[in-house]
């Protein structure tokens, strides 16, 4: 299966399981809950090499997979609806795929609350006052109430790369490096 299909193909599950997970927690009244928890799962997930690796290996048996995402979301004292939501992905030998559900459930309540969510990348972790700049500026292109989420990625060295639905703009210094590497080549 080429890149571009299995990509296509994981945001489709990530989709799915996300719109499902958002009907039980709006059913629930537990939408930030739930957000809340996500992003909790999605920190340990960035920040564990052996997480990383537990839900994103083939290698690893369904049943093993559900023990021990089930032993994390005990342990994290997740809410019942995601730690039963966690073993459901697990089971279905899906959890190749729950950063992108993370992604999605973002996407979800972000639309459902009448907000646009950007996806914002940074050499370094950004400041309260950097976000809330940053915000207010989105806003301010958008004409909505704009939630960011933020990674780092120390390989930019500097700058932004701010990403809202098909539209993104790189300021990175590393995007810059290379298009002056680039014009450097041309003009030798």
């Amino acid at each position: 299966m080429p890149v571009a299909d299995a990509s296509q193909v994981i945001s489709g599950v990530a989709e799915r399981y996300a719109s499902s997970l958002f009907e039980l927690a709006l059913e629930a009244g537990a939408i930030d809950a739930v957000a809340a928890d996500l992003a909790r799962l999605q920190t340990m997930i960035d920040e564990s090499d052996d997480f990383k690796r537990l839900v994103q290996s083939p290698v690893f048996a369904s049943d093993d997979q559900v023990k021990a995402i089930s032993a994390i979301a005990d342990k994290a004292q997740f809410s019942a609806l995601v730690s039963n939501f966690l073993k459901v992905v697990a089971s279905n030998r899906r959890l190749f795929a729950v950063s992108g559900m993370v992604a999605a459930y973002r996407q979800i309540v972000a639309r459902h609350k009448g907000q646009v969510t950007a996806e914002v990348t940074s050499a370094h972790a950004l400041s309260a006052e950097q976000e809330s700049e940053l915000k207010a500026a989105l806003k301010g292109v958008t004409g909505k109430e704009v939630s960011i989420a933020v990674t780092v990625d120390p390989s930019l060295l500097g700058g932004l790369i701010v990403k809202i639905g098909s539209r993104q703009i790189d300021t990175s210094l590393r995007t810059k490096l290379s298009t002056l590497k680039l014009a450097l080549k041309e003009v030798g």
